[in-house]
């Protein structure tokens, strides 16, 4: 996909010229214009509306050998603001980035399970708090809400060992449209794991991957998929939701992937030793004190994993598998080591095994997530747009 010179094609412009500054962090007008196919002229003009938008910033001249210097453009990192809101399981977190992606502030709750009440107020008290230290000039580009939450929290309850009738509250609940009507902002909704699949690709520092398979280990287990560069949600938004998938014992007998590889089953391995689970959430970055108990989850946990993979990339032909999660970079390297050498064990016969990584976002990965929504909605465009002729 190319630029248009056609001046009713001007704010399509403006979006492809972002993302490609976005894309690639700082670009000369040159750049731009062999990218795109604009001229000159064109880009010139973006350029200016940009710049006066304060959406990108100049840098310093570059001179080369002849002809005038070229002036690189960077994305300003405080053209823009968003907010994003991950409904999880056990815990909910808020988190305010600047137009780079970079966290401004964070706020977190931990609970038993999440209902409709709980999760508005926090939202309702937390939005002052977290924009507090954001400058007056700096409000008004605050640019919205975008939410992460698992679909039919209902459906889940007995699994996350939460009150039926308690988290049935969800089923008719519209999340979107309640915190909507208590701020001032656009709000936008995306499944959780999808969102965090989002974060990887938009913030994420593995560059260059066109094609994978993102696994994203929470309460429950769930993912994502990227084709051709770009997310890929699926008809209803579910694409990679990989916790149903069904899971076959070493006895012969069947189960679900998240019934294997889920923190989830960690906090049972914890509880049924009459052990504390609540740093699994409190503190997602540093699991201590249990460090012998993880290594046996982790043994539960690649297989199950292997498995999926296998059984994934025999559908569609993944160069790579990305494994994240809410839990310590450390515990995520084991994971990824561990799969790797179950994969491997498999007879891989008339498929190309996946390369399998490490996710680089993290426990903020669906809070991030979820703040991309309105950064893509109001400012970019899709990345198979941004990579087609770069």
């Amino acid at each position: 996909m190319r630029g248009s010179n056609q001046s009713g094609l001007r704010a399509y412009n403006q979006r492809l010229v972002l993302s490609l500054v976005y894309t690639h962090g700082g670009l000369a007008k040159t750049d731009i214009s062999r990218m795109t196919g604009l001229s000159a002229q064109t880009c010139s003009v973006i350029m200016r509306e940009l710049e006066a938008e304060e959406l990108i910033v100049k840098g310093e001249p570059i001179r080369g050998k002849v002809g005038q210097p070229s002036v690189p453009l960077s994305i300003n990192p405080d053209g823009a603001f968003f907010v994003g809101l991950k409904v999880g399981r056990r815990s909910a977190e808020l988190i305010l980035v600047d137009f780079l992606g970079q966290p401004k502030a964070t706020l977190r709750k931990s609970y038993p399970w999440p209902t409709p009440p709980l999760i508005v107020e926090f939202v309702q008290t937390g939005l002052s708090e977290l924009l507090s230290d954001l400058p007056a000039e700096h409000l008004d580009r605050v640019a919205g809400l975008g939410i992460a939450t698992p679909f039919e929290l209902w459906n889940w309850a007995e699994q996350a060992g939460a009150p039926g009738a308690e988290m049935f509250q969800w089923r008719d609940f519209d999340l979107r449209a309640e915190l909507a009507a208590i701020c001032d902002l656009p709000v936008y909704l995306q499944n959780d794991a999808t969102a965090a699949c989002a974060a990887e690709l938009v913030f994420g520092r593995h560059e260059g991957l066109s094609d994978y398979l993102y696994i994203y280990i929470g309460t429950f287990v769930g993912g994502g998929v990227v084709l051709n560069g770009s997310l890929y949600a699926g008809r209803s938004g579910n694409a990679g939701a990989l916790g149903p998938l069904p899971i076959l014992e070493p006895d012969g007998s069947r189960v679900q992937l998240l019934d294997r590889a889920s923190i989830m089953l960690l906090e049972r391995m914890l509880r049924e030793r009459g052990q504390d689970p609540s740093p699994l959430w409190n503190s997602p970055d540093h699991w201590q004190g249990f460090e012998a108990l993880a290594d046996e989850w982790i043994g539960i946990v690649a297989p199950a994993l292997a498995q999926a993979i296998v059984s994934a990339t025999s559908v569609i032909d993944f160069e790579h598998i990305i494994i994240d999660g809410g839990l310590p970079a450390e515990i995520r390297e084991k994971i990824v080591a561990a799969t790797r050498h179950k994969v491997i064990r498999y007879d891989l016969r008339g498929l190309q095994p996946p390369h399998i990584l490490p996710g680089t976002v993290g426990t903020l990965a669906r809070a991030l997530g979820a703040a991309s929504l309105p950064l893509f909605d109001k400012y970019l465009i899709d990345r198979n747009a941004r990579f087609g002729d770069a």
